[in-house]
């Protein structure tokens, strides 16, 4: 039995555009007609560089220079550019001589080998023609020369397919192949002919059919001989457009990918002939096996959810904790013992908060600034003497993510920090305010709570004295952050400044 899965309206993978300059901005001197015609070769290239394994640069005339207007690098081999060439670039003769001869001086299509970065390339340019026979641009491939000795050993079959291909395209008569994922390099290739006959099978292709069990060799078979999903082969033929389709055979799961292609006699035909399709002569069907693939993203969707699971019921957990000593804080006699008690609830809901976030994201990097608001929040309803009007405001980067660890870190210390302000900053006061910074400092991350109450006592050891949230802290930053605390009386002498500062690349563990 086949199980089909429903053809895929988006590729699997989305395409990597061409580059191109706006929707080919300097072709506005040209007809509409012309332009769709360009427009449509622009957007087949990165399927042309993946089936030929060569670079695809468009070139259009620009008064007395030509101008690149899109380009794709191949996905299957390396490129013979360290970079791509940059769209919207201008050349003179000297730079791009065939292409000069072509776009300019109306040759017919220009061949020859030159030197990139050191190794010999073969360079050919096709001219870009409309239904009245002018130029209105070109096409420059360009394939290493040990890639094209490759490709030249291949059989014929597969050559004549991948040059009708390449064909169409130029003449703007390939239809649906910028809607296809790139062609990778472990892809099988199979060409059939228009009645679904395999005239050529590569290696990857035959590897993949072996998996299924067929062992003998199939080319001359038909393709509904085979108890596979072919109809996606058929489909494109029939409609003359490039389709894509996931289909799972047996326990193997397969992308395929189909270029149909149209008789010779209908290759000149210019754009606005396209509707009329000429017989189908068979397709370029590339293969794609992501088996492996999506195993692993669905082992990694469970153990994500196992994950996630394993946080939420921490984070439960902890809250049961918190709740017992808050139960416990308002039974005992003892204030000393209530407070400690209160701020244990405090440095515990400051975990389970990380941990909530945790729970929620598929990934384990937190966004700090999301969850210093939980934590202001916990202090606001847990904390406060509301008979005294102390605000606590957040300010800053928004995006201020960590791994989770050190995520949970920063929360303990956010908290400490804050609840040490408003335990001390206000004593003797009417009330005041609390403001948490989160800042990005160059290389470093940096954390700020400030205050406006009456300061650090005289005599006040920063780096030494402290209750046991102070201790924490300095352990938390030195140990876990690997960055730095300071305690200071603000410069105006209203109020205290703790600063935490540690290294960026903290955030990009894990």
């Amino acid at each position: 039995m086949v199980a089909v899965e429903p053809e895929l309206s988006q590729p699997e993978s989305q395409p990597a555009e061409p580059q191109q300059a706006g929707a080919l901005e300097a072709t506005h001197h040209l007809r509409p007609e012309d332009r769709a015609l360009l427009d449509n070769v622009a957007g087949h290239l990165p399927l042309l560089a993946d089936l030929t394994h060569a670079d695809a640069v468009l070139f259009v005339r620009v008064h007395d220079q030509v101008m690149v207007v899109a380009q794709a690098q191949p996905v299957p081999v390396p490129s013979p550019y360290a970079r791509p060439v940059e769209v919207g670039r201008t050349m003179a003769r000297e730079e791009a001589p065939l292409v000069f001869r072509v776009l300019v001086d109306s040759h017919r299509n220009q061949v020859t080998t030159t030197v990139i970065r050191g190794a010999p390339v073969l360079q050919e340019v096709f001219a870009i023609r409309n239904e009245r026979g002018e130029t209105v641009g070109a096409l420059r491939s360009e394939m290493l020369l040990i890639e094209h000795e490759r490709q030249r050993k291949r059989h014929a079959v597969f050559r004549r397919a991948i040059a009708r291909a390449r064909d169409l395209i130029i003449a703007g008569r390939m239809q649906g192949g910028d809607k296809l994922g790139r062609l990778g390099v472990h892809d099988g290739v199979m060409v059939i002919d228009s009645n679904g006959r395999i005239e050529y099978l590569s290696a990857p292709a035959e590897y993949l059919y072996r998996r299924l069990g067929y062992a003998d060799n199939l080319v001359k078979t038909q393709l509904q001989e085979l108890e596979t999903n072919e109809y996606i082969c058929f489909k494109a033929m029939e409609r003359g457009v490039c389709l894509e389709q996931r289909a799972r055979e047996h326990d193997l799961v397969w992308i395929k990918r189909v270029v149909p292609l149209v008789s010779s006699d209908d290759a000149s035909l210019p754009l606005p002939f396209v509707g009329r399709r000429g017989v189908p002569t068979g397709a370029v069907v590339a293969i794609q096996d992501v088996t492996d693939e999506l195993q692993n993203e669905q082992e990694l969707k469970i153990k994500t959810a196992m994950i996630q699971e394993i946080h939420h019921r921490v984070k439960n957990n902890l809250q049961t904790i918190a709740a017992l000593l808050r139960l416990q804080a308002r039974r005992t006699d003892n204030p000393e013992v209530a407070e400690q008690l209160r701020e244990s609830v405090g440095r515990i809901i400051s975990i389970a908060v990380v941990h909530e976030f945790l729970s929620h994201e598929e990934n384990s990097v937190i966004n700090i600034h999301e969850v210093s608001n939980r934590i202001l929040g916990e202090v606001r309803t847990g904390v406060l003497d509301h008979s005294r009007p102390i605000t606590l405001s957040l300010e800053g980067t928004r995006s201020f993510l960590l791994p989770a660890q050190q995520a949970t870190s920063t929360a303990l210390i956010i908290n400490e920090l804050v609840q040490n302000a408003v335990e001390h900053a206000f004593v003797g006061l009417p009330g005041g305010s609390i403001v948490v910074t989160l800042a990005e400092q160059g290389d470093s991350l940096c954390i700020e709570i400030a205050d406006d109450g009456r300061g650090l006592p005289a005599q006040f050891d920063p780096v030494r004295e402290g209750g046991l949230g102070l201790q924490i802290v300095r352990s938390l930053v030195r140990e876990d952050l690997k960055g730095q605390f300071e305690l200071l009386t603000k410069t105006n002498g209203n109020g205290v400044q703790a600063v935490v500062s540690f290294p960026k690349w903290i955030a990009k563990a894990e």
